[in-house]
């Protein structure tokens, strides 16, 4: 069969390959000698080693609890420090206005400790009992008056008035509870009883019944005091009164009183 005119090219494969022409390749770490064949390359301790990076070094931060505990120990004083002062300016301030409101009460109301006077004694019982004892009953009439214009007083409940011979008491009560209007005058009745033994080992009941006699009249009375149509905080009266009676003798007569002088003394 005809090739057609074609020419085929058709390779030895088990021929050997053919060596290439030109100068040789040297390995890269070879070195070329003048001769231009590769020279034995240096040992590696003929150049210095590379550089390498390094990691600085961490230096230690001493501890800081000395500085931190003296801040919060300033910052604490600091704080308690302003706390206080704070407190100091709220007081003074709460102090001036009590002041302030104190004087326009006196300023405008004029206010005025109410006074009181010993009218009569009445003694119905003054007598020894079976069992030695001195039994005693002092009906005691009193006079309250109220100057105050604008202010008026409230007699209220806990109150209680005793009568005393030296420093025996002999009898105790109380006032009844009632209101007393401004500029006004009440008339107050107190039915006291008591056991005074200690006075029976003293001194004989005969030497009391006759002869002039001092006692003394203490009581404690609480009161609210109203201005206009407000209550305002208790008071006690502490009252004390002294009277020269003719005689301690029984009976249903008023014993005269030759004196008669209260002291008034208010607690808040």
């Amino acid at each position: 069969m005809a090739n057609n005119g074609r020419t085929h090219l058709v390779f030895d494969v088990e021929a050997p390959l053919p060596l290439p022409t030109g100068a040789p390749q040297l390995p890269s770490d070879a070195i070329e000698s003048e001769k231009g064949d590769p020279a034995t390359p240096p040992p590696p301790y003929a150049y210095p080693p590379p550089l390498q990076r390094t990691t600085p070094l961490a230096y230690s931060v001493p501890p800081k609890r000395r500085s931190s505990c003296f801040c919060c120990c300033m910052c604490f004083l600091f704080s308690l420090f302003l706390l206080l002062l704070l407190l100091l300016i709220l007081l003074l301030f709460l102090l001036a206005v009590t002041i302030v409101l104190v004087l326009i009460f006196f300023l405008f109301f004029h206010p005025q400790i109410p006074k009181y006077y010993v009218n009569s004694v009445r003694i119905p019982h003054f007598d020894r009992a079976t069992d030695a004892s001195l039994v005693t009953t002092f009906d005691v009439n009193f006079t309250a008056s109220n100057p105050n214009k604008k202010i008026g007083i409230y007699y209220e409940g806990g109150n209680h008035v005793s009568v005393w011979y030296t420093d025996t008491e002999l009898c105790r009560g109380s006032l009844q509870t009632f209101y007393q209007g401004h500029q006004n005058t009440t008339v107050m009745q107190a039915s006291l009883t008591g056991n005074a033994t200690s006075l029976v080992k003293a001194v004989q009941v005969e030497k009391l019944r006759t002869g002039s006699k001092p006692l003394v009249i203490k009581g404690t009375v609480p009161v609210r005091v109203k201005v206009w149509k407000v209550k305002l905080m208790k008071i006690k009266f502490k009252v004390k009164c002294g009277i020269d009676v003719d005689s301690l003798s029984a009976g249903l007569h008023e014993n005269s009183i030759s004196r008669s002088s209260c002291k008034i003394r208010p607690h808040f």
